[in-house]
């Protein structure tokens, strides 16, 4: 029996007993068959006519099953426990044992529960009930998208670059904008921002994907439609417009499916590897045992230096200096699919294509003697303006670009010319704001640690007990900061007193003379308040008061 292989959950010897039955009914059944059909199947010739007697005794020879025990399966009850374990086999087994022993149906062991689930659910199945839907989604088949030609069809995303870079002396992750030819591969557009990406980071990608002159392509033209996800940036009204005005279909895929954007979502996994990785300050870079980076004092690289890199990368990855080639591609590089396909180039004019790139104000002006207001500013032309006093315009500007300004004939959508803000900061002006700003934040910074200061923590609580505060002192530390306070108080009221009596307020912490105190012993001098002479006359009676009571003042003295 060591050289029988196994029978798979009889299927063959369904399938087997089912031809047999057929000889049978049609008397050519032999020994010789039945004997083929045990060496197939890896039995013996007597089973094999002993499942011909079963069948036929139950005449179900369409439907037979395995002689075999009722084998356990997993049902959607059990899915569901799995689902909230976790995908742990183990603790689902406890809950069927404590079921069992309350009085439920048996508990299968364990190591049938574990053949059961790695029978009836799918591994991509197991993978989703630990970690979730994208790990099922690693186990999932994709078709590939037949081969199309260059500029069909762009694939357009944002990714958050995993690098700390340094903006004018602060840390920042910047984000990269691209469009790729999802035929070829080349990237036909790219732009880089300090921080989150938005509209306008579109914007300039795809006037740099549209153009073909230096230093922008090629690749580039217009594609034909641009696949995008849900991103808002992407949906504005903004990038919606100028899709349009180009005549450039826009297909908006479902959210979080990543494969129907292959092209773009592989540059996106590529780059980090591949580029991000070996660049100074990588998030992803190794730590030591206590999880700290290797270097925390490594200086991270400008922003203008990281453009820089990635712009290099860029042009490595579309093939400029010929080495990266694509097996996809069948060896050629991604600019060299693109410059070898024959498909023609759909170009537009550069002017109109900077004019369209830009964001309509949606709102009527009239051109003043200070020029064309626009959110509190003042926009000067250099020389169309003069003598368009009260003529009505529209203006459209890049986003986030509000130092110049494109004028537009607000009737006949004629455009008239650029204009500049009037009263722009200086270098220094600008210097100052942002040390000011800077200044600002640190206070705010400052604030926030002493509000941290003021928090009180507690200790970990192992049993029932009142919570502990970690900053409890003891008696001396008390004692030592409450003299410190009095003395402090003290101070306060000795420079009370010594300003004069207007000036001092009057005092809120004298205790008052308690009743039943002893009478004040006679010899005692008394303070009192001398009376200043009103004129001459009373100089005189004053006089002979004082030297009256020298005898008086004498003893005090003396005393």
């Amino acid at each position: 029996m060591g050289t029988r292989r196994r029978i798979q959950d009889g299927v063959p010897r369904d399938a087997a007993v089912r031809r047999l039955l057929v000889l049978r009914g049609e008397g050519r059944l032999t020994a010789a068959e039945a004997q083929l059909v045990a060496a197939g199947l890896g039995v013996s010739l007597r089973t094999v006519w002993r499942w011909l007697e079963e069948a036929q005794e139950s005449d179900q020879a369409s439907g037979l099953k395995a002689s075999v025990r009722e084998r356990f399966e997993v049902g959607d009850e059990l899915r569901e426990r799995l689902a909230y374990w976790r995908g742990n086999i183990a603790a689902v087994h406890r809950e069927l044992v404590a079921a069992a022993a309350a009085g439920g149906p048996q508990a299968p062991s364990r190591q049938t529960l574990q053949r059961a689930v790695q029978r009836d659910v799918l591994r991509g199945d197991r993978a989703g009930l630990r970690a979730g839907e994208l790990a099922r989604r690693e186990h999932d088949v994709f078709l590939s998208r037949p081969a199309t030609h260059r500029n069909e069809a762009w694939e357009g995303d944002h990714v958050e670059a995993p690098v700390w870079v340094d903006v004018e002396g602060r840390l920042l992750k910047p984000w990269v904008t691209w469009f790729v030819d999802a035929s070829t591969n080349a990237v036909a557009g790219v732009a880089v921002t300090p921080g989150p990406a938005s509209h306008e980071s579109i914007l300039a990608a795809l006037r740099w994907a549209i153009a073909l002159e230096e230093p922008y392509g090629p690749p580039g033209g217009l594609p034909g439609k641009v696949r995008i996800d849900r991103g808002k940036d992407f949906l504005s009204r903004t990038v919606a417009s100028v899709m349009a005005g180009f005549a450039v279909k826009v297909e908006d895929l479902p959210a979080f499916t990543p494969h129907l954007k292959g092209s773009v979502e592989t540059l996106n996994r590529a780059s980090v590897p591949m580029f991000f990785s070996g660049l100074p300050r990588f998030t992803g870079a190794q730590v030591k045992a206590n999880r700290q980076p290797v270097d925390p004092q490594a200086p991270a690289l400008r922003f203008e230096a990281f453009v820089e890199e990635l712009l290099t990368w860029v042009r490595w990855w579309n093939g400029s200096t010929g080495e990266h080639t694509m097996p996809v591609l069948e060896g050629r590089t991604p600019l060299q699919a693109w410059l070898g396909d024959p498909t023609p180039v759909t170009t537009i004019a550069a002017a109109d294509l900077r004019l369209m790139m830009l964001e309509d104000d949606g709102r009527t002006r009239k051109i003043t003697t200070k020029g064309v207001k626009w959110g509190a500013r003042w926009y000067v032309g250099t020389s169309w303006m003069t003598g368009q006093v009260g003529r009505p315009v529209r203006i459209r500007y890049m986003p986030h670009h509000k130092h110049e300004i494109e004028v537009f004939d607000a009737d006949t959508a004629q455009h008239l010319g650029s204009a500049v803000l009037s009263d722009q900061a200086s270098g220094e002006q600008i210097a100052e704001l942002r040390r000011s700003r800077e200044e600002r934040r640190r206070l705010l910074k400052d604030l926030r640690a002493a509000e941290r200061a003021r928090r009180v923590r507690y200790a970990a609580a192992t049993t029932a007990a009142p919570p502990q505060p970690l900053n409890a002192v003891t008696a001396e530390q008390a004692a030592a900061e409450q003299a410190e306070l009095d003395d402090q108080r003290l101070v306060a009221h000795l420079r009370d007193v010594s300003r004069p009596a207007r000036a001092r307020p009057a005092p809120t912490d004298v205790v008052p003379l308690r009743s039943g105190l002893p009478p004040i012993p006679a010899h005692w001098v008394l303070p009192r308040t001398p009376v200043r002479p009103a004129g001459p006359e009373a100089a005189e009676g004053s006089s002979s008061t004082d030297s009256g009571d020298s005898s008086g003042t004498g003893t005090a003295e003396a005393e």
